[in-house]
């Protein structure tokens, strides 16, 4: 039976992360931690799921790894650079495994793998995240990994010309994002591609949180056997 610390216990994640444990014969509850909790509480546990804030994760990320503990990062606000910085504390301790999720859904998953591919054929691409209103962070993290994916995507293309307009957004990797946070609203994620005379659109709809139940069990299931730094839920998936 695998032990599970779940990190930021008390939102809506954490929730529904302690509701997967629960219902899973094959886990157990090691802790639940919320922002006032001693992080040694994670200590023993063979995964820690780790649904904190942007400015709290980094620090309980590292305090894992120094402790050569397994942790999957749903939190938000992981760019490259930020993970870059844990490649040194990561060599130093060889067998700590780290598994960044930026979104756990797998309609999400696969919707980014087809940006990645699209954005080698259009001239131009700019993202529109809504989120419910709670959402403390913009960009989302999936908007960023997107971003990211496309960039790479785009390498022998140009910069998306306009970028520095005051409207367009927050860029990451030369790519406009647009983010909204409004009642009634879950996650959606729209990817739009313009072209010569045509235009794609490629739509991700999140209707309730449990989209990412299927998700998040795989990375716990990964999780239990990795090392060093794994990103992305298609890596998990072996996408």
């Amino acid at each position: 039976m695998m032990r599970i610390a779940v990190l930021g216990s008390s939102g809506r994640m954490g929730q529904l992360a302690l509701e997967l444990v629960d219902a899973d014969a094959n886990l157990k509850l090691h802790a639940a931690l919320n922002s006032s909790s001693d992080p040694a509480q994670m200590l023993g546990a063979d995964v820690v799921l780790d649904f904190t804030l942007p400015d709290v994760s980094p620090g309980l990320v590292r305090f894992a790894i120094e402790h050569d503990l397994k942790i999957v990062v749903g939190t938000s606000g992981w760019s490259e650079s930020k993970l870059a910085s844990l490649s040194p504390l990561l060599a130093a301790h060889p067998q700590a495994g780290v598994v960044v999720v930026p979104n756990f859904s797998i309609g999400s998953m696969l919707a980014q793998n087809f940006a990645a591919k699209a954005a080698k054929f259009f001239g131009s691409v700019e993202i529109v995240e809504a989120h419910h209103a709670g959402k403390v962070d913009s960009p989302s993290g999936t908007a960023i990994r997107t971003a990211e994916l496309i960039s790479k995507s785009r390498s022998s293309q140009p910069l998306i010309p306009g970028v520095d307009q005051p409207a367009r957004g927050q860029v990451v990797a030369g790519v406009p994002i647009h983010s909204l946070r409004l009642e009634g609203v879950s996650a959606k994620q729209d990817v739009i591609f313009g072209g010569s005379d045509e235009a794609l659109t490629l739509s991700h709809d999140v209707s309730s949180h449990r989209a990412y139940s299927h998700g998040i069990l795989l990375a716990i299931e990964y999780a239990a056997s990795a090392k060093g730094l794994t990103i992305g839920l298609e890596s998990v998936v072996g996408l």
